[in-house]
Order: C-alpha cells, then structure tokens, then sequence
C-alpha cells in the first residue's frame, strides 16, 4: 500500500486541530483541575496534552486507513468520525469552561458509545484502523471515571 503523504498530514492536522482550538478554548478555565476534589488515580494535569496528542495522531492515521481504503462503507465510518470528534470539541468546554460536570459527563457517555460504534465500522474496513483506537476509548472510559468521580464530589 502505497502512503499518500499530504493526505495522511491532513488527516493528522484534523484532529490535533479541534483539540488545538479545544485547549486554546479551556486555556484560562485549566487552573481549575488542579483545584477540583479527584479520586483516587487522577493523573498530574500535564499528562493530559501528553495523552491527548497521542490520541489524536492515532485517530488521525486510523481517518486516513479508512479514507483512503475505498470501502463503500468508508464514508459512513468517517461519519461516525466526524460525530466523535464534534463531541470530542464540546466535552473540555462543556467541563472547564461551563463546570457542568453532569452535562459533561453525558456528553462523555455519548462520545463513548460514538468511538464504540466507529471502532466497529472501521474494523469492518480496516482492523488496523480499529486497533489504533482502542487507546482512545480506554482513555475515555479513565476520563469517565474522573467526571463521574468530580461530579459526585
């Protein structure tokens, strides 16, 4: 298979842009998470661009393992794509910026069962592509934890 680099940069950029503007969006409510009640196995607040970088290059290798697989069901996969990565952009604000913990947790749920479903469509087309994303909803289902655990505090 032969890598069409300007693709795979694009497809790259997509992510880490939503959660750039993400983070440029939070930057002056991110104070907070070190001030908020966290359960037992918080991580530090720096590990959290660490991981969330990562993440988003992996999402952006599976986009393009899927765009560029040419399955008729490539477009439906990047559908559900597109959905997570909209509910990926709202959770931070809904969270630090509104500091609706519940509302954001909801949302978390919702983008849970999102990357669920994706993960499914993409291993249909590309098991590789789906792979790459199992870090992804391992975080998420961590991030759970820490909103319900901040929210019931």
């Amino acid at each position: 298979m032969k890598v069409n680099i300007k693709t795979l940069i694009i497809c790259i950029a997509i992510p880490l842009a939503v959660g750039a503007l993400a983070a440029f969006l939070i930057k002056d409510s991110i104070p907070l998470y070190a001030a908020l009640p966290k359960p037992l196995f918080a991580p530090p607040g720096w590990l959290f661009p660490v991981v969330w970088t990562i993440l988003y290059i992996l999402m952006g290798i599976s986009s393009y393992l899927i765009y560029t697989s040419g399955s008729p069901h490539s477009q439906n996969a990047l559908t559900t794509y597109a959905v997570q990565l909209v509910l990926n952009f709202i959770w931070p604000l809904v969270f630090f910026n509104m500091q609706n913990y519940l509302f954001a947790l909801i949302i978390l749920i919702l983008l849970w069962i999102t990357v669920f479903k994706m993960i499914r469509q993409f291993s249909v087309i590309n098991p590789l592509a789906a792979k790459l994303q199992i870090p992804y909803i391992i975080w998420l289902t961590f991030a759970a934890y820490l909103n319900l655990a901040i929210y019931l505090a």
